[in-house]
């Protein structure tokens, strides 16, 4: 006859074993689902947005074609180009390809760098004025931090570049000793109330989507607009986080202006 104390026994490393199974399996399922958002997330900040992009082009040079078909055939040739860019992107965020060998060390240069390709997009006319400062001693991020701020950013330009109407648009990258600093204002249109309070635009991921990259980085993500005022977007993570233990003596003052 088996004693009780053995049969308890078992009973409760039974339990345990299938409670410890339940919760891996629970893991896994949070893991997927973390996946798929993540992917959803890079799908709109890269191929979403670029195609969007470049059908909006393509309708212009419809147009072109009648009246400046010398100008057209260029314009034509910039898309062609920008989709191949797009198709590249695209892939690389399925797979998860993403490094951050693209960004290096340098963000002040990375973050200029794409906001003058997308000025590139605008004419001479409408073209917004961009610059970007640094403050403090320039300080290397850990890979994964340094990629999400780099997104931040380049979501942040994107939108204001191609729907804020703006005149005008700063970047500003400051290191302090407590925290990393990122700052994006423009003078734009500003974003509807109701569609900040809601967290973005049904269907969209913009807004949530920088509020991911912002927890991913283990920092805070801040936005002020208002209807005609412009929007400011303000990314904030404490030092510990922020920081690698080198610290290279490197300010960054890299600054540059947009235009077509």
């Amino acid at each position: 006859m088996v004693p009780a104390t053995a049969i308890s026994t078992a009973f409760v490393a039974a339990l345990f074993g299938w409670a410890i199974a339940r919760r891996i399996l629970e893991l896994r399922l949070e893991e997927r689902v973390r996946e798929r958002t993540r992917i959803a997330r890079d799908l709109h900040d890269t191929l979403l947005q670029s195609f969007q992009g470049v059908l909006l082009k393509f309708s212009t040079i419809k147009y072109m074609l009648r009246v400046r078909p010398d100008e057209a055939e260029e314009a034509l040739e910039r898309t062609i180009e920008q989709a191949r860019t797009a198709i590249t992107e695209g892939r690389d965020a399925v797979q998860g390809m993403r490094s951050s060998t693209m960004v290096a060390n340098d963000l002040a240069r990375a973050i200029t760098t794409f906001a003058q390709g997308l000025a590139a997009d605008h004419t001479s006319q409408n073209c917004p004025e961009f610059r970007l400062y640094g403050e403090g001693k320039s300080r290397d991020l850990p890979p994964l931090v340094r990629d999400e701020v780099y997104q931040i950013g380049c979501e942040s330009l994107r939108n204001a570049f191609r729907h804020a109407q703006a005149r005008r648009i700063e970047v500003q990258i400051r290191y302090d000793p407590r925290q990393f600093r990122l700052h994006v204002v423009d003078n734009g249109k500003g974003i509807d109330p109701a569609v900040l309070s809601a967290g973005g635009r049904a269907g969209h991921h913009g807004l949530p989507g920088l509020h991911e990259r912002a927890q991913l980085a283990g920092g805070k993500l801040s936005f002020w607009s208002q209807l005609n005022s412009g929007t400011e977007i303000e990314l904030t993570i404490p030092a510990a986080i922020a920081y690698t233990r080198s610290q290279p003596a490197r300010r960054s003052m890299f600054s540059g202006k947009g235009g077509a």
